[in-house]
């Protein structure tokens, strides 16, 4: 049966729902297996730059229903109308719909038969290009939908979060061919292909779960979850009220007898440095807790005539002194600084609290004396070359301090809680989530979530975290190999292509 084009625009976009629909908060995980069937449909007989086209409706329907939260932050913390902030979210779901509409563009450019294993190829190059350039947007690959099945992401320790997608992806065309095309090819090839790839990541994940580690070391970790309002966060006159909530909630950790006692990102809402009454009760507090204090603050450095800002981690001794701190090296755009500034003078950013942000220098672990512990603000998380340098510098354990009142109820922060659970796997480090509103979380080495707290409540979470191996994973050592393997091989095959049809006209 032939389609019309209005058919095949229908079904592309009917793809888009589906691979939104696999993401949290929904328990449809399972969709993003099947999700691109209809995309592939559509995409049969199209020539290549209607194709386009398809796969740019594609994403739009995806990232329209994906990111639908921005319209959210930009209105009630952009304090932007309506009309301004549903223009934004277009124009941010239009580029990143740019990269499903190139995927099928390059389907069906390379006109031959382009089974699963291509697709899949092309398909995680242009995820790792989407997460590299632009300062990069690693948000909701298609390996993300399984962070609960844990069986199936122990590969991200080898490959990263980019393996799961290149299998999901394959079984994705695998189930097309079968359904509409097929193919001879596929029964005799691609399907076997497809089961032993998926057996032995089966396999893989099922002996990584099984695996017995002795730790070697224990920390007994404390989180505090203050739930402090996004718009009275920054008022000089809440900030008592604030560091009261977090003393209270610190202190009723005693009978558990923290190591540590993790508070969020920017939780400490001054400038800590600058000392006073408030910094004084935050040391304070550690002091009566007798556990180490980790907490965000933003801070400030440089020359009196051109002060630089800072988004902080600091690590504060039970004896009530600084031990280490960290400044977040990948900002938020818009939000903590203005790209390109000098050319967009009418925009501003989001906080308006202090300066627009600088990257801090160094990506090194704090010296929490249990072990050395790699800080991680916001949504730094979302980014795997940030917690493998960690890593590799020598954290035996990931802290992710982040502030997710932004985001409202939406599915947003339910997005980015699945994110941090790759960079557990990835680099076997268990991994503690301090949440101003939610979520919290303790997150075991192999991904499992040890405890989360509910989104918007106060409230304190305590577990005992065994500290694995120091050795490193394959994806530690090495990083994205994987997809830049892809990426390379996609170049050489366009090129082929392009030379080839070259030839040709001559």
């Amino acid at each position: 049966m032939v389609l019309k084009r209005s058919e095949k625009l229908l079904l592309a976009v009917l793809s888009g729902l589906l691979l939104t629909a696999s993401f949290p908060p929904g328990p449809f995980s399972w969709v993003a297996w099947i999700a691109l069937v209809p995309l592939f449909k559509g995409l049969e007989g199209a020539p290549p730059r209607q194709a386009f086209a398809f796969g740019f409706f594609f994403g739009l329907a995806h990232y329209l229903t994906l990111v639908y939260w921005v319209v959210f932050v930009m209105q009630y913390y952009g304090n932007l109308p309506i009309p301004a902030s549903m223009g934004i979210l277009v124009l941010f779901a239009s580029y990143l719909a740019l990269y499903p509409a190139l995927f099928s563009f390059f389907y069906i450019y390379f006109r031959e038969p382009f089974y699963g294993f291509k697709a899949a190829g092309l398909w995680v190059a242009l995820e790792f290009v989407r997460a590299t350039i632009l300062t990069g947007f690693p948000w909701c690959l298609a390996g993300h939908t399984q962070y609960r099945d844990l069986a199936v992401i122990q590969i991200s320790d080898l490959v990263g979060a980019y393996g799961v997608s290149f299998i999901i992806i394959i079984v994705n065309s695998c189930a097309y061919t079968i359904i509409f095309k097929r193919s001879l090819k596929v029964i005799l090839t691609d399907i076997p292909a497809t089961i032993l790839l998926a057996a032995l990541t089966f396999f893989y994940g099922n002996h990584r779960l099984s695996e017995k580690h002795t730790p070697v070391a224990a920390a007994k970790v404390s989180i505090a979850q203050g739930n402090i309002d996004q718009s009275v966060k920054w008022n000089p006159s809440y900030q008592a009220k604030t560091i009261g909530i977090y003393q209270k909630l610190t202190l009723s950790t005693s009978s558990f007898k923290p190591d540590l006692v993790v508070w969020p990102e920017t939780a400490v809402p001054f400038f800590f440095q600058d000392g006073g009454n408030l910094a004084a009760a935050v040391l304070e507090t550690a002091k009566q807790s007798g556990a180490c204090l980790m907490f965000g603050s933003p801070a400030y450095g440089g020359p009196r005539d051109s002060v630089h800002y800072y988004n902080r981690a600091y690590l504060v001794s039970p004896r009530g002194k600084v031990i280490d701190a960290y400044d977040k090296v990948h900002l938020v755009p818009f939000g903590e600084y203005v790209p390109l500034k000098r050319y967009l003078p009418f925009v501003h950013r989001m906080v308006v609290s202090v300066g627009d942000f600088r990257s801090g220098e160094k990506v090194v672990p704090l010296q929490f004396p249990k072990a050395w512990t790699g800080a991680l603000i916001c949504f730094e998380s979302i980014f795997p070359e940030l917690a493998r340098t960690l890593t590799k510098n020598g954290a035996l354990l990931l802290v992710n301090l982040t502030n997710d009142a932004w985001y409202g109820m939406t599915s947003a922060p339910y997005q980015h809680f699945s994110m941090a659970v790759f960079r557990a796997v990835e680099n076997r480090r268990p991994l503690v989530r301090a949440a101003n509103t939610g979520f919290s979380a303790f997150i075991s080495a192999e991904g499992k979530i040890l405890q989360a707290s509910d989104l918007f409540s106060e409230t304190v979470l305590s577990e005992e975290i065994r500290l694995g191996n120091p050795s490193l994973t394959i994806y530690s050592r090495y990083g994205d190999f994987f997809p830049l393997a892809l990426l390379a091989l996609v170049l050489i095959h366009a090129g082929h292509v392009l030379y080839y049809k070259i030839s040709k006209r001559s």
